[in-house]
């Protein structure tokens, strides 16, 4: 007989991004909701001026958890530094509080067209998705609180969410957090939190500060624009803080994210220009699409979706993009399959869109 993994692994749809190359070149990268103006100066800065003396200590290793980057985290948010837990990438607090929180068949709750890494981590972690449906593309409270069983432990929701673009105001969260049992941990993932600009809205920091049930979410890979690094970070009560402390790995924080993280938070000139390019582009570039006899949908954050009129013209209008270098996102695995969802880019490539779709017939 062969090595077999846990039977709960073996329908597991693996996340793929969908970052295929260009057919003549440099892609316009539109797919995975990367910042449009890259990384701040300050984090390459650092990262460059770290090289010799970190070459002398390439064998040391770093913190495990960093104190200048916690100390950043903490000037930047607000929040208690002794409950900010820096991780690799904000998947892999996901796929801890999956671990450490969903014993064999207990349950967690996601949204219908919530972030798939979620499903993942509770697949990995030997729990059961239960998945709460949604009010057209935005998350239902009620939905979610008719989904609690005895079972529910964890609930995961992406606030703004990915991929749909759409928010639940402050209200609304708190109305979730008022209703769910105080055992059952919710888990707000605020990945997009910078772009929102909706007064209604929260992160969700001082939720955490509130309640002993809830936890937020945050990373560096979008408006900061350090993807590669993979740097993410954590808002927790002291309880839970302790649990995913004691489990993440040792050093799951690398040298140079720990520093280029911390440079990147100071650079306030960086992260307003990118919220502005952000905020020009978003209209600007709906406005010529829908002109172009297209639907793009609203978004609170820097990508939206496009609906199509079914799948076989989404289908049609991806392919036609990709011929001229524009990568857009499939949505069939999130059962969108009449959508495509874009970000925001560069001043060139948003005009190469434009331009595009004034090309595109079905």
């Amino acid at each position: 007989m062969c090595v077999k993994p846990k039977a709960a692994l073996a329908g597991l749809e693996t996340y793929t991004p969908d970052v295929a190359k260009a057919s003549d070149g440099a892609p316009i990268r539109l797919s995975v909701n990367e910042g449009a103006l890259g990384a701040s100066p300050k984090a390459v800065a650092a990262l460059g001026a770290m090289g010799g003396a970190m070459g002398a200590q390439l064998h040391r290793y770093p913190e495990q958890i960093d104190g200048a980057l916690v100390a950043a985290i903490a000037a930047y948010s607000g929040c208690d530094a002794a409950r900010i837990l820096p991780s690799n990438g904000s998947d892999e607090l996901i796929g801890l509080l999956a671990t450490a929180y969903c014993d064999a068949g207990d349950e967690a709750i996601i949204t219908q067209y919530g972030f798939l890494v979620f499903r993942q981590a509770i697949t990995i972690a030997g729990g059961v998705a239960v998945v709460a449906e949604d009010d057209g593309l935005t998350a239902s409270v009620e939905a979610i609180l008719a989904s609690i069983t005895p079972r529910t432990k964890l609930i995961f929701l992406a606030n703004p969410n990915n991929p749909t673009g759409t928010m639940l105001g402050r209200g609304e969260v708190e109305r979730l957090i008022a209703h769910v049992p105080k055992h059952v941990v919710i888990v707000l993932d605020a990945a997009y939190a910078e772009y929102v600009e909706d007064a209604d809205y929260t992160a969700g920091a001082d939720l955490v500060d509130r309640h002993e049930n809830v936890v937020m979410l945050r990373t560096f890979s979008k408006l900061f624009g350090l993807a590669q690094l993979r740097l993410g970070w954590g808002y927790f009560p002291p309880h839970i803080y302790a649990t995913i402390a004691a489990i993440r790995g040792a050093f799951s924080v690398n040298g140079a994210a720990a520093v280029a993280g911390a440079a990147a938070l100071a650079d306030a000139e960086f992260y307003q220009r990118a919220l502005n390019h952000n905020r020009q582009w978003m209209p600007k570039i709906q406005a010529s699409i829908r002109q172009a006899g297209f639907m793009p949908l609203p978004s609170v954050a820097n990508f939206f979706l496009i609906r199509f009129a079914d799948d076989k013209a989404a289908a049609k209008a991806h392919a036609f993009l990709a011929a001229r270098g524009i990568l857009l996102r499939k949505m069939r695995p999130y059962g969108l399959a009449d959508c495509l969802r874009m970000s925001i880019g560069t001043d060139a490539e948003m005009e190469a869109v434009s331009a595009a779709f004034k090309d595109l017939e079905l």
